[in-house]
């Protein structure tokens, strides 16, 4: 999906009021940013993030989150990178 904040998708389809959107940093890296719309503050402090510091958080949070939002559920590289292979077709 797409909007004014660029390609988007829900990392839990349940709740449509985060949304995770993906892009191309310029060296062809893959970055994330989350929006939530109950916490329009994210958007503001929180920047572009690449896989390195999804990995990186994964390491730390390894395990602790049962709950379902932990960096691999949220940040989801094979979502994010159909999304940028399919806007690329058109």
């Amino acid at each position: 999906m797409e909007d004014s904040r660029g390609l988007y998708y829900y990392p839990n389809p349940a709740l449509t009021a985060v949304r995770v959107y993906v892009r191309r940093a310029e060296d062809g890296s893959m970055e994330f940013r989350m929006w939530d719309a109950e916490h329009p503050e994210v958007w503001e402090k929180h920047g572009w993030i690449g896989m390195e510091t999804v990995n990186m958080a994964r390491e730390l949070f390894a395990g602790e989150h049962d709950d379902g939002w932990h960096p691999e559920m949220i940040y989801d590289a094979a979502v994010a990178e159909a999304l940028l292979k399919e806007k690329a077709k058109k």
